[in-house]
């Protein structure tokens, strides 16, 4: 049990022996609520209870919090309470409790913090990054990438299942303007006089994919007509680009555990039936579909959207919003409890229609989107809008190149997603303190260096070679029962009290679809153990101070490297 909840347990007990005795007139016992205080010398909790049922209770603040505080059992959690302001009930921790967390971080190591969720509640698809294999990533992606993977991550570690799903946009015209414009590229490489049209792909990528084209296969191309043409450029630069797709996420660190091709939705079983057609038949016997001027409409009015969509146009194509229909029904009929889909601020007027066809299908509420935010690029304070290598917009792939993949991940992470991100590729580079990413991992870097430090030359020789890890040195020049009450000192207590949030942080960042927190947290973190170092002497001549400290340090390392890991970030040992 969290320390938030068996503080609220004690409080809660006080409030039923108060009204047990009749102390407190209520009929309901309300519910502690513990909350921080703004004020970190006002105590480490504080409960707002008494204000909240002084009129039910027919008396004032301050009585009511005396009384509780009266009827509070004994324990060996609180170390003393006192009354504020208009009834405040601030409560202080004993140190033994915060001590405690230092043992219980270093027992449950990478699952400190795990939480659990509901059965029926937990197997969820989260689908994210989804461009079209029309070509490169833009740095919009990698924030969706960024995203998409730590919230997974962090969604897992509160108990959730998470299935990660990567939609590929392969079916419908862009298609067939992408082939095109190879087309045209492949045939002006070779000498033609051939105009690209209108609608065309006209970055230099394409270009580049024309010429790897005739660099494996020459002109043979051009003794076949325009249309056996486009369809095989079709079809080549569509590979090439997924393929480019695949290893820049790869690289990333990002995976998937599906990508699901838009076109598969499309194409008839033994039976005749297709994703398609089930999800229309699910629709038609809810009786949400119905026909007008020859196109198939669905009637989402009836379930709150402004206007009905149509599925099947009356020359009998499909419309974009038939396959998100259908990929969204093949979904919840894989077993899902909840869909969570990662999409850019320009489709919010998409939602709605998204929300009607669950719950058209009788899952009101299963699809959730979370909408975000453009990546705004600066080196030095200056906008940057084109690469320097090809005079296009930058991409993705250029900027973790330059930048790296900590520094990339770190950054898109840094904001509530529905805010956009001013990323300066200047301030991604530098290893100073400027740089947040450094700044927490020097901080993880240093303990490690601490730890080597309090080792014998043979143990820090292994862990240097890579024989030993830093958990396996700790635990051997830490004795997992030592003496933990030297660590009374502010720095440490400050320390403490912020991994004792951990687990709490936690379950609120998978909830709420929020692992920006982590990075404000383990900022925080770093900072409060930079204080400590600075503060405290670790390696002593007190051998019970010096080992306490170990512990605190080992302790900490291992929340600022499961903070980094639940946001792809590595923890280096060194730097």
């Amino acid at each position: 049990m969290e320390i938030r909840e068996s503080l609220e347990a004690i409080i809660d007990a006080a409030i039923d022996a108060a009204r047990a005795d009749g102390s407190l007139q209520l009929e309901e016992a309300p519910e502690a609520a513990l909350e921080r205080p703004r004020d970190e010398a006002n105590g480490d909790w504080a409960s707002t209870v008494a204000l909240r049922v002084s009129k039910l209770a027919h008396k004032n603040p301050r009585e009511i919090a005396q009384i509780i505080v009266d009827h509070i059992p004994e324990n060996d959690m609180i170390a003393s309470v006192e009354i504020a302001g208009p009834g405040f009930i601030n409560i202080r921790l004993s140190d033994a409790v915060l001590q405690g967390v230092v043992r219980e971080v270093r027992e449950e190591g990478d699952n400190f913090g795990r939480g659990t969720i509901p059965e029926g509640e937990r197997y969820v698809n989260l689908e994210y990054v989804s461009a079209n294999p029309t070509g490169p990533f833009h740095v919009g992606h990698g924030r969706w990438a960024s995203l998409g993977d730590a919230m997974a991550r962090v969604m897992r570690h509160g108990g959730y299942d998470v299935y990660e799903e990567y939609y590929i946009n392969d079916h419908g015209n862009q298609m067939d303007v992408f082939g095109n414009s190879v087309n045209v590229r492949y045939q002006q490489l070779l000498g033609r006089d051939v105009e690209m049209p209108e609608a065309c792909y006209g970055g230099a990528y394409v270009k580049d994919i024309a010429q790897d084209i005739i660099d494996r296969d020459g002109d043979k191309w051009l003794s076949v007509s325009d249309e056996e043409r486009v369809e095989a450029f079709r079809e080549m630069a569509y590979d090439m680009t997924l393929k480019n797709q695949r290893e820049v996420l790869a690289n990333f660190g990002t995976t998937f555990d599906k990508w699901f091709s838009e076109r598969s939705l499309y194409v008839e079983d033994e039976n005749g039936e297709s994703a398609v057609s089930r999800s229309l038949d699910a629709m038609r016997e809810k009786g949400y579909l119905y026909e007008k001027d020859g196109a198939l409409w669905f009637r989402s009015t009836d379930l709150g959207d402004d206007k009905d969509r149509v599925l099947i146009k009356g020359d009998g194509e499909a419309t974009y919003f038939m396959s998100d229909v259908a990929y969204h029904y093949d979904k919840m009929m894989r077993g899902f409890d909840h869909l969570i889909d990662l999409w850019g601020a320009d489709h919010h007027g998409y939602i709605k229609r998204c929300e009607c066809m669950l719950e058209a299908w009788g899952w009101p509420g299963a699809l959730e989107v979370q909408l975000g935010q453009l990546v705004n690029l600066f080196r030095d304070g200056k906008a940057v809008r084109m690469s320097k290598r090809t005079g296009e917009m930058v991409t993705f792939e250029e900027l973790i190149d330059e930048v790296g993949v900590d520094a990339t991940r770190y950054l898109m992470l840094s904001r509530s997603a529905d805010q956009p991100i001013d990323f300066d590729i200047e301030v991604a580079k530098k290893k100073d303190a400027s740089n947040p990413v450094h700044y927490v991992q020097y901080a993880h870097a240093r303990i490690c260096s601490i730890l080597r430090k309090a080792a014998d030359e043979a143990d820090a020789a292994a862990v240097e070679a890579g024989e030993m890890t830093m958990g396996e040195l700790a635990e051997k020049i830490i004795p997992e029962d030592c003496d933990l009450t030297p660590l009374t000192h502010p720095s440490e207590l400050a320390l403490m009290r912020k991994m004792a949030d951990f687990g709490n942080l936690i379950a609120l960042a998978a909830r709420d679809r929020a692992p920006f927190r982590l990075t404000h947290y383990a900022q925080d973190l770093a900072s409060l153990f930079h204080q400590f170092y600075t503060n405290c002497h670790v390696l002593t001549d007190d051998a019970d101070v010096q080992t306490a400290r170990l512990a605190l340090c080992d302790a900490t390392r291992i929340v600022l490297a499961l903070s980094l890991n639940l946001l792809g970030v590595s923890a280096p040992v060194k730097m």
